[in-house]
């Protein structure tokens, strides 16, 4: 048996959770004596493989064609699918990304599939895997079996280590019949700015309804930029026309785990610490002293941010240099 990883790339750039999904897939292969194997599609990306390769895959199956040059949940998925066919794994891996989202429930429709989205772990019991999952806004974890032949799984973004391995995979063409889409992709907008992307933001600054007024926000892009930071919000702050929707943090924004999540002005209500509980460090600072943020943050700082903030701006600048 084998393992499939969908490695996700884009604009012919491999994703931060394609490796991510590699690292996490070569472990479960080791661990079921399965072998690992990758696919690769898009519009000339053949040189991504050297880097796939890094991480110790059997095998990468390489999918070029001008039809793949955006992504489309079509022709994608049909690919996806066509591979899985042809290979009858027991395990189907992809990123929980805006991507894997869209892509992993069409594939498994397909397939017939048993689908575990947005684990944190991933066990291997010598017989079968189990999934974990965050459930009742990260308050509580549940433990779930795949009953289908093929399980399918999207593993949250920055939960899983990466981790290099010796290997000399084989590259392979996948040239599956490639269907002509329904929809045809017009007009890619990227956000400007060379900030990281925030799902997969080693470290995010966040604001919330505690800046007082949109201008707070200037203050927190100041903080990012000190730490290469990506900036995120609360929903306050997007429902008041702040930010946009697509910075917010929590249960109807996006889920993240930094290494490192610094709340500005967020009371820490639990739909905020659904999107960013798993962060590895959180620190809050809130004037509030009964706010939650402060309850639940790996260090808490009761103070004005507007005093706080640039204070800690002028010291990052300090040791920076």
């Amino acid at each position: 048996m084998s393992i499939i990883v969908f490695a996700e790339q884009r604009g012919g750039a491999l994703r931060k959770i394609a490796f991510e999904t590699i690292s996490e897939g070569r472990r479960l292969a080791t661990a079921a004596g399965d072998s690992l194997k990758v696919l690769l599609a898009g519009d000339n990306v053949s040189g991504l493989a050297v880097e796939l390769k890094k991480f110790g895959p059997d095998e990468i199956a390489v999918v070029n064609s001008d039809k793949l040059a955006d992504y489309s949940t079509e022709s994608y998925a049909g690919v996806l699918a066509d591979y899985v066919k042809q290979e009858n794994p027991s395990l189907v891996l992809l990123g929980h990304s805006a991507i894997g989202k869209d892509l992993a429930p069409r594939v498994a429709a397909r397939l017939d599939a048993g689908l575990v989205s947005d684990c944190i772990k991933i066990n291997y019991d010598g017989a079968d895997f189990s999934f974990i999952h965050p459930i009742y806004a990260g308050n509580a974890v549940a433990t779930y079996k795949v009953n289908s032949v093929v399980k399918m799984a999207t593993l949250r973004p920055n939960i899983f280590a990466l981790e290099e391995a010796d290997g000399a995979a084989a590259v392979i063409d996948f040239a599956p019949e490639i269907a002509a889409s329904r929809m045809s992709v017009k007009e890619v907008i990227q956000q400007a700015g060379d900030r990281p992307e925030l799902t997969e933001a080693d470290i995010i600054c966040s604001g919330g309804r505690g800046l007082g007024n949109p201008e707070g926000f200037d203050l927190i892009e100041q903080l990012a930029d000190a730490l290469g930071a990506a900036v995120g919000s609360s929903r306050a702050a997007v429902d008041a026309g702040w930010r946009d929707h697509q910075t917010q943090v929590g249960q109807t924004g996006k889920v993240v785990s930094p290494n490192l999540y610094i709340a500005c002005g967020i009371s820490g209500a639990i739909q905020h610490l659904a999107g960013m509980g798993s962060s590895k460090c959180i620190v809050g600072i809130d004037k509030d002293p009964e706010a939650n943020i402060l309850t639940v943050a790996d260090f808490g700082i009761e103070g004005d941010l507007y005093k706080v903030v640039p204070a800690l701006i002028e010291k990052l600048k300090e040791v920076n240099g």
